[in-house]
Order: C-alpha cells, then sequence, then structure tokens
C-alpha cells in the first residue's frame, strides 16, 4: 500500500506564478505564439529548474527537473495544452515503482465575461507512464477546474473525479487556489500565491501553501524566476520514503525558454 505522504505529490510552478515553480503549461510565462492555420496559434516552452514542487510539495526530492510542453489555442478562446516534468516522488514512495515522467493534458476555454473579467475552466489529466506493483493504487488523476480573472488577480477551483495521486479512496478532492501578478518594472513581476489542499476522507491529508516570487521575462522568450515556497502539510503523513519533509519551505529557481 502506498504512503499518503507521497501519493498526494503528483506534480508543479504557479498557475502563472514562480511559485510552484513547476510551472504548468498554462501557468508558465506567455510564449510567443507561432500562426498554424487562419484560426490557430501554437506556442511551445522548456524550463530547467532547481526542484520540482507542486502544491507546495516536492516532486523530485529536492533534486532538479527538466520541464516543457505546448499549447494550441483557437481564436474562439478554447484550447489544448501537454505539460511534461521529470519526477522521483513515485519512486521515492515506493521503490517497486518505476515511473520517472509526469505528463498533463489539458482541454480548456478561456475567455472575457464581462468588461476586465475572465474565466478559464477546463478539464486535466495527470498521467505517469511506468511499471506498478499488484495492488498499487494508480496515481493518475482527472481534474476538472474552473478559474475567474480580474486584471492581476486569479481564483482557480479544482475538482479530483478520481483518486488524487495514488491516494486510496480520495475521490472528489479540491483544490482552491488565489494569485497574483504584479508589474514592478519593465520586464519584472511580483508573484504571489496562497492555496489549499482538501484531501478528501484522508485524516492528516489537507494543508495549506503558499509562496512568493519574482519573475523576469526578456523579450527574446527568455524568462527567469525565484520563489519562496511553504506549506503547513503534517510533517508525519508528508515525509517520504527517504526521510524528506515533502512540505518543508524552499527556495526554487526556474529558466524558461518559450517558443
Amino acid at each position: 500500500m502506498i504512503r499518503a505522504s507521497t501519493a498526494i505529490c503528483a506534480v508543479s510552478m504557479l498557475i502563472g506564478l514562480a511559485c510552484t515553480a513547476t510551472a504548468k503549461a498554462e501557468e508558465s510565462v506567455p510564449a510567443p505564439a507561432t500562426t498554424l492555420w487562419s484560426d490557430f496559434t501554437f506556442a511551445a516552452n522548456v524550463t530547467l529548474a532547481s526542484q520540482y514542487r507542486y502544491r507546495g510539495l516536492m516532486q523530485t526530492n529536492n533534486k532538479p527537473a527538466i520541464q516543457g510542453g505546448f499549447d494550441v489555442v483557437h481564436t474562439s478562446g478554447f484550447y489544448l495544452k501537454n505539460w511534461n516534468s521529470s519526477i522521483s516522488w513515485l519512486g521515492d514512495s515506493n521503490p517497486s515503482v518505476s515511473a520517472p515522467i509526469e505528463s498533463d493534458f489539458y482541454a480548456g476555454y478561456t475567455g472575457k465575461i464581462w468588461e476586465d473579467l475572465a474565466v478559464d475552466a477546463g478539464l486535466l489529466r495527470y498521467y505517469y507512464a511506468g511499471d506498478y506493483p499488484a495492488g498499487y493504487t494508480s496515481p493518475n488523476t482527472t481534474e476538472a477546474y474552473v478559474g475567474l480573472i480580474y486584471g492581476p488577480l486569479a481564483f482557480r477551483y479544482s475538482h479530483a473525479f478520481t483518486n488524487l495521486f495514488g491516494v486510496a479512496d480520495s475521490k472528489n478532492s479540491q483544490y482552491y487556489e488565489v494569485s497574483g501578478k504584479f508589474g514592478l518594472i519593465e520586464g519584472v513581476t511580483f508573484d504571489v500565491h496562497a492555496g489549499y489542499q482538501r484531501l478528501n476522507r484522508v485524516t492528516d491529508g489537507s494543508y495549506a501553501d503558499w509562496s512568493l516570487g519574482f519573475t523576469k521575462t526578456w523579450n527574446n522568450g527568455v524568462s527567469a524566476s525565484l520563489a519562496y515556497i511553504d506549506t503547513n502539510a503534517d510533517q508525519v503523513f508528508y515525509t517520504n520514503t527517504k526521510g524528506r519533509y515533502m512540505g518543508k519551505s524552499t527556495a526554487l529557481l526556474s529558466l524558461t525558454k518559450s517558443f
């Protein structure tokens, strides 16, 4: 039986912030889009990060991560996205598991609903290809999300239709997050994030996470982010088999190139 301490930490960075320095596809610095056909654009990105955190928790056991993905967006606001990262948390939870890559697949819509207020909603599938022992609860997770964006502020709610990242009997878990991205000087933003993971029917599994950071973007599609990340996750519950407390505060540095 896998430990809930590591199971919840599936993949991350910022819903557009340096917070989880994990920058997921829709959360990364906007790439210079390339027109495909008359109504579609394509963008891609690759990131080197000092480690991977998702919702405040370790995904690579404090080791560096390589990440990248692509977006296909229609002028109507509908999009398809993919984002990938190296990980170690599954192997850290059970040495019999071999699953070193996370792949996320998004389908959704974003668009203005009133003046400066916009909505972003969709379906997200976290997929972990690999080898698992008999009886191991699948870490593959499907979440629906809906968010509101108003100027530099954003709120997002995510709801799991499956068990959450391999935690048995955790279906219908939820994650709530608020983030802000505020311009300081040209090319520099101050990024803030606060989130709450409610782990359904799992004692001591729920926790809050938060982050503060800065992102510098250059005109050539390169950006660098530095963030401070912390949580109040239960230390006993979220200590992995390597003896690492997965919710420990940390500084995270990442470098992204957008195409």
